[in-house]
């Protein structure tokens, strides 16, 4: 009965084991480590495709005659980029030789390649910038013919509520914290996309936002012993700088 007893626990363990669902890798600005690459460069989502992430993260901005380019930084090139016309945005060179790229350009690079989108909406000075970016962002996307592979994200309160009423059938998460996973499910968001210590001080969080049919992304998280604590506390998707590292530690 005891050997009995002793299996049925290993099985059940195996079981639960099993069924644990393994994080998503997504590259955060594209795999943009190795040489030649750079963050948010072309290359670098041609890269993260490349390794198998399930995502790679990029970024992007309206210039002031209303260009939208993928760039991370609000100033970059020595211009404030929502600020600045497409035409001097656009001459700046990355740390790889690529010129800076429209979304257009970007998204015409991913449309042969298999790697979801989480496409971050920047937030610009003005909401209502924010509310024209995401309208132009959704439309580029869904033109391009690549709305089901699109995710979005953003920091943007205003921005985020536009792209659920846009996209109301693309996940979209929301990457300032401070929102329960119950007022986040209020706003029709897929979920919670934060930064690791907003998890760490609010673990429950987690299982809050699974119960509430939610999913949870954490985000920025390169080192070994965050990706582990990542891994044991439930995450579904783990933004990275260092996504190999992290497919080690999941295979």
């Amino acid at each position: 009965m005891r050997l009995n007893a002793l299996f049925s626990a290993i099985f059940a363990a195996a079981a639960i084991t099993a069924s644990a669902a393994v994080p998503k890798v997504i590259a955060h600005r594209g795999h943009w480590v190795p040489a030649g690459s750079a963050q948010n460069s072309i290359r670098s989502i041609v890269k993260a495709d490349s390794i198998n992430c399930f995502g790679s993260e990029f970024d992007v901005w309206s210039t002031s005659d209303g260009v939208l380019v993928v760039n991370h930084d609000r100033k970059f090139g020595g211009l404030v980029i929502e600020e600045s016309p497409a035409e001097k945005v656009l001459a700046i060179t990355l740390p790889n030789g690529e010129k800076l790229p429209t979304l257009d350009q970007y998204l015409d690079a991913a449309k042969d390649l298999d790697v979801k989108l989480i496409c971050e909406m920047k937030a610009h000075s003005n909401p209502k910038t924010d509310i024209e970016a995401a309208k132009k962002i959704v439309k580029a996307i869904n033109s391009k013919g690549l709305t089901e592979r699109t995710e979005y994200i953003t920091f943007s309160r205003p921005g985020l509520e536009e792209l659920i009423k846009l996209a109301p059938n693309n996940p979209t998460y929301y990457l300032s914290g401070g929102l329960s996973p119950a007022e986040l499910k209020n706003l029709g968001a897929a979920g919670a996309d934060y930064h690791i210590n907003e998890f760490r001080k609010n673990p429950q969080w987690i299982k809050e936002a699974h119960d509430l049919g939610l999913k949870i992304n954490i985000w920025t998280v390169d080192d070994e012993a965050d990706m582990k604590w990542c891994i044991d506390n439930g995450a579904d998707f783990i933004t990275t700088n260092q996504p190999e590292r992290l497919f080690r530690l999941l295979w």
